[in-house]
């Protein structure tokens, strides 16, 4: 397999609700603190697109990190009952839950590029606490050191994203259909996935900062290339001070309060309507039910007078 330069890796969300999967059940039935597995996919162009996956039996110590055990007859066993469903789908790499890299993911990495020669590592949060993305991408590079000593391993962070087909992202919606609460409003929903966006975009403002306070205090050395990325950032954001984008903000609130003022004022009336249109049904269904026991009083008073003078005929007869 030729060589690839990993540019960003596509991980699909089908590749997730495996891992996931694989995750839980191993919890179930031990206590292993991680779980391994086998990506497949394809390349185009740079970008790894990670379309399928399958676990691997793998324990490890965990006070000897040079201790693992991988098993790779099983994993020759799927992967060639894997080529023989879908050819195109090679191995690009592995994953775990670490949720960070272990001591002994280099070791790893270099028996799985028996498979393939690029691999990548994809670390997978199966209980994420943050907002975020779940998934981490890493690539193994050769770290020179100035003072002469021999080259090491090391892993090098790929960008990664959550990509999906037409097919995977109907799917998608029927599972989430099944998950979400129903009881629950459009509105609702839509006020709660904005806050998480918010408090993404914040972490990511945080992690920013951090970086650049570590810069300034030479903690870690300038990569210009994101200090221009950075730039970009701050180049696309608006002039608030302008007089012109004030008004415009106003405008634009202004309608938007008109509209809640108009839907308010038309859900009290329809709320009106509706009471009164209540109380008009109760009161004729209560007037009926007192025509009702009237002519039944009646008919019991006319029934009275028939037994009255039928019992009168009788006794004259006599």
């Amino acid at each position: 397999m030729p060589v690839h330069q990993v540019e960003r890796v596509v991980v699909h969300p089908l590749v997730l609700l495996s891992v996931v999967d694989h995750f839980n059940r191993m919890a179930k039935v031990g206590s292993q603190r991680r779980v391994v597995g086998i990506l497949l996919g394809s390349w185009r162009k740079g970008v790894l697109d990670v379309s399928n996956s399958f676990a691997v039996p793998f324990d490890e110590d965990d006070k000897d990190p040079t201790v693992w055990f991988l098993d790779h007859d099983y994993l020759e066993n799927m992967y060639g009952m894997f080529r023989k469903v879908n050819a195109r789908e090679r191995i690009v790499g592995w994953y775990h839950t670490g949720p960070k890299l272990h001591r002994n993911d280099i070791a790893i990495d270099e028996f799985i590029k028996q498979y393939c020669p690029n691999s990548v590592l994809v670390v997978v949060d199966a209980q994420p606490k943050e907002v975020g993305l779940p998934t981490d991408a890493y690539a193994a590079v050769e770290e020179i050191h100035d003072d002469g000593t021999p080259t090491s391993k090391t892993f090098e962070h790929v960008t990664s994203e959550i990509g999906a087909e037409e097919a995977e992202e109907v799917g998608v919606e029927h599972l989430l259909r099944d998950v979400k609460d129903t009881s629950i409003g459009t509105l609702s929903q839509h006020i709660s996935s904005q806050v998480g966006a918010l408090k993404g975009l914040l972490e990511r403002l945080q992690g920013v900062q951090e970086y650049l306070m570590k810069v300034c205090q030479r903690e870690l050395p300038i990569n210009h290339q994101i200090i221009y990325l950075l730039q970009d950032i701050f180049n696309l954001l608006p002039n608030v001070g302008l007089e012109e984008f004030a008004r415009m903000l106003a405008v634009r609130t202004n309608d938007q309060m008109l509209v809640i003022y108009l839907a308010s004022l038309v859900r009290s009336v329809i709320a009106l309507h509706n009471l009164v249109s209540n109380k008009l049904a109760n009161r004729e269904a209560e007037m009926k039910e007192g025509e009702k026991k009237k002519e039944e009083k009646e008919k019991e008073k006319e029934k009275e007078k028939e037994k009255s003078e039928s019992g009168a005929s009788r006794s004259t007869t006599s």
